[in-house]
């Protein structure tokens, strides 16, 4: 399967965002990718209160253009996420659409970027809602799982898609310069190598008002660890053709995946400090 990660630097202009993923969407199925990848709030990307205002529904017209690109290119198209509007609720989602027009799975992020980096204080849980089910989707006879940015810092996540039989895991991002410029790309390749799988993450790069600074370096990594391909810092896409027989071979030849002994893992008991 040929993978393409595309890279936006996505702004509070929608129009605009929508014209750039479109072009980059387009591109990449003409290089031969099946799949394609957006980044993280690749429609908008804005400060909360913006962000809330032109949050969407899942019928809304970004991914209703996002199912009609999957369907006239005959893809798979990973919509990175978007602010999803529900009710009186927003959500952080990704949605993976099959090459029919059809959602095959929808994710609501996990973990809340509630941090403070490079002098920025970040707190994503005033505007938007974690979401609770961990989602493999299935992918042309074989299984993505999905997640979103700071979800990579929880291998637990990880752990639990690739036991659930994830041979493929999307990690589509707005990363942030401060932390990306050492993090990024190790996490990722950390995520392959332990959960022996692909790792395709889209990433958004450079500003975005009101204090948004993206580190970029989309990449397409094996479950070796090594980096297939890695993006420069512009928008663009990159791709790869991902070897699934190999992954095999590996989980045959160093089978750490069937080695687990989960009998022998208790989660400590967490105790209160006394007063």
């Amino acid at each position: 399967m040929r993978a393409a990660a595309v890279q936006l630097n996505s702004t509070n202009e929608k129009a605009r965002n929508l014209d750039s993923a479109e072009r980059l969407v387009r591109e990449a199925a003409a290089d031969g990718a099946e799949l394609v990848a957006l980044p993280e709030k690749w429609n908008l990307l804005a400060g909360g209160e913006e962000l809330l205002a032109g949050a969407e529904p899942l019928d809304g017209p970004s991914l209703t253009a996002a199912r009609g690109w999957a369907r006239e290119l005959g893809v798979h198209l990973l919509a990175g996420s978007i602010c999803e509007r529900d009710g009186d609720s927003a959500f952080n989602t990704s949605v993976l659409v099959g090459p029919e027009g059809d959602d095959l799975g929808v994710y609501r992020k996990i973990h809340m970027f509630d941090v403070e980096v490079g002098g920025v204080s970040y707190k994503e849980s005033a505007y938007e809602q974690p979401g609770e089910e961990i989602v493999v989707a299935p992918l042309d006879g074989r299984l993505l799982g999905m997640s979103v940015c700071y979800d990579l810092r929880f291998p637990e996540l990880y752990r639990i898609l690739a036991l659930r039989g994830a041979q493929l895991l999307a990690v589509p991002a707005a990363f942030t310069l401060a932390t990306g410029r050492d993090h990024w790309q190790l996490l990722l390749r950390a995520r392959a190598v332990e959960n022996q799988v692909f790792v395709l993450a889209p990433n958004q790069v450079g500003e975005a008002p009101p204090h948004f600074d993206s580190c970029g370096r989309s990449a397409i990594v094996d479950p070796w660890g090594v980096v297939l391909a890695s993006a420069p810092d512009r928008e663009c896409f990159v791709a790869a053709d991902l070897d699934f027989p190999a992954l095999e071979r590996i989980r045959e030849s160093l089978p750490s995946l069937a080695n687990r002994r989960p009998a022998a893992y208790v989660w400590p008991q967490v105790q209160e400090a006394s007063a």
